[in-house]
């Protein structure tokens, strides 16, 4: 299909924006949750006199969650629906939030903790895979890639809550928690008021006519279009099981996604983020020092990751990752410079600003996006699923590593490590990923399988 830019009314663009905004609002808690538990874990280990082992479970207990459940995310999607799997997710966020809030022993915390992380790994293969079937191509970058931007701000807010709410009492760690019912509710309203995915509607319950007036507001002069390509991409389908993935005809989407959040993973970012404070104290500063650098972090994280989100659409993905690519080697490799030589202190933080600034318009911006698009519309769901449970236990897996290996190897052979992955996804963006800036879902067989 030809890459269009359909002329559509101002309300239309309002009524979409509004679509893609209150999917992307479970990105929104998927960062509230993830980062949240930052203000209340020593509190909580002190409360119940808890080990050292069982802080760990309590701290990576909804982590395992959200492994578990950006595995599983493909299959509810899949029979029961995009918009129904969002409520599900909508309902998981509730139960967390006042479950962990309410929690009255370490047992119950754990259990509720547990269902958020499900939540987010839910979330982070339904959420951009929603939005992506119901955005018009030419704006499909900017819209998914608000999920991202969501998740980012979510753990600003969460971390500007724990802030707000720390002093208020011996009871303050539950209003941390709990106030994440109030956004939890908003979505699952507002997810009541979306409609369903047209692709989902016409492959999976043959509801042609209810998907036609979804794709008409969407763009009514390529509706028909759309909907004869599903039809006929669709046939010769009798089954979509999650083994069809694997069959040679997907061979190159689930390699691209598979590398792509391999990548996004071993850059460092979640090493960086979660252990910013240890990494700046590593490079000598104060804990007070260390503590605003991090809070830098998450700022440049957001501009940045904004910066992106208005460009991905006019440049491309591919254009952003190259140079996102080589901005994160710089970095990497001056952070690794520094180590090596002990010229260290305040220029790290100046150098994992830049990489952080780096990361933000490219993988940051770019990944669920481009995990969401490049499957064709019978394997998205589990194509979705599969990206986002590689991005999951590569993160977990740094994650509880990292601590280790930066005290065994230092610094200096951690970023080197860092960087050197950033040069083969240089080479991965240059020479393997496909453009698919403007290309419709429909045709995106020929600009991934074909290029």
């Amino acid at each position: 299909m030809k890459k269009l830019i359909p002329k559509v009314n101002m309300n239309q663009n309002i009524k979409i924006f509004l679509w893609a905004l209150s999917a992307a609002l479970g990105g929104f808690l998927f960062g509230f949750d993830t980062a949240v538990i930052s203000g209340v874990e020593q509190t909580l280990q002190k409360l119940w006199n808890l080990s050292v082992v069982e802080h760990g479970v309590t701290v990576s207990i909804a982590l395992i969650g959200t492994v578990l459940g950006s595995l599983i995310g493909g299959i509810p999607a899949e029979k029961y629906g995009r918009r129904t799997t969002l409520l599900l997710v909508a309902i998981l966020y509730l139960l967390s939030s006042l479950g962990t809030a309410y929690a009255p022993n370490w047992s119950i915390f754990l259990v509720f903790r547990f269902l958020g992380g499900l939540g987010v790994g839910v979330s982070s293969v339904v959420a951009p895979m929603y939005i992506s079937e119901i955005a018009p191509a030419h704006k499909r970058g900017r819209l998914v890639a608000m999920f991202q931007f969501n998740v980012v701000f979510g753990i600003l807010i969460a971390y500007l809550s724990n802030y707000l709410l720390v002093d208020i009492g011996e009871n303050a760690w539950r209003w941390m928690l709990g106030v994440q019912a109030f956004p939890s509710v908003l979505f699952l309203v507002t997810v009541l008021v979306i409609p369903e995915s047209p692709r989902w509607l016409i492959l999976k319950k043959g509801a042609v006519d209810t998907a036609r007036k979804i794709l008409a507001t969407i763009d009514a002069d390529t509706a028909e279009d759309i909907i004869e390509a599903i039809q006929n991409q669709a046939k010769g389908h009798s089954s979509n099981s999650f083994t069809n993935l694997f069959k040679p005809a997907y061979s190159k989407p689930v390699m691209l996604a598979v590398l792509f959040a391999v990548f996004n993973q071993v850059s460092g970012i979640n090493a960086i983020i979660y252990f910013a404070p240890r990494i700046f104290e590593m490079a000598g500063l104060g804990k007070d020092s260390a503590l605003l650098s991090s809070a830098g972090i998450g700022l440049i994280n957001l501009v940045s990751t904004l910066v992106g989100i208005s460009l991905i659409d006019k440049f491309g993905r591919k254009v952003l990752m190259f140079w996102g690519s080589l901005g994160l080697i710089t970095s990497l490799v001056l952070v690794a410079q520094a180590f090596f030589s002990g010229n260290i202190g305040i220029n790290v933080s100046f150098y994992l600003f830049i990489f952080i600034a780096f990361f933000g318009f490219s993988q940051g911006a770019v990944i669920w996006v481009f995990i969401s698009e490049i499957f064709p519309n019978e394997v998205r769901a589990y194509g979705q699923a599969l990206g986002s449970f590689t991005h999951w236990i590569l993160a977990a897996i740094i994650t509880f590593t990292f601590p280790y290996i930066a005290e065994t190897f230092g610094g200096g052979i951690t970023f080197t490590f860092f960087a050197s992955m950033m040069i083969l996804q240089l080479l991965f963006v240059w020479k393997v990923m496909p453009e698919t800036k403007g290309t419709s879902l429909e045709g995106m067989e020929r600009a991934v399988v074909l290029h």
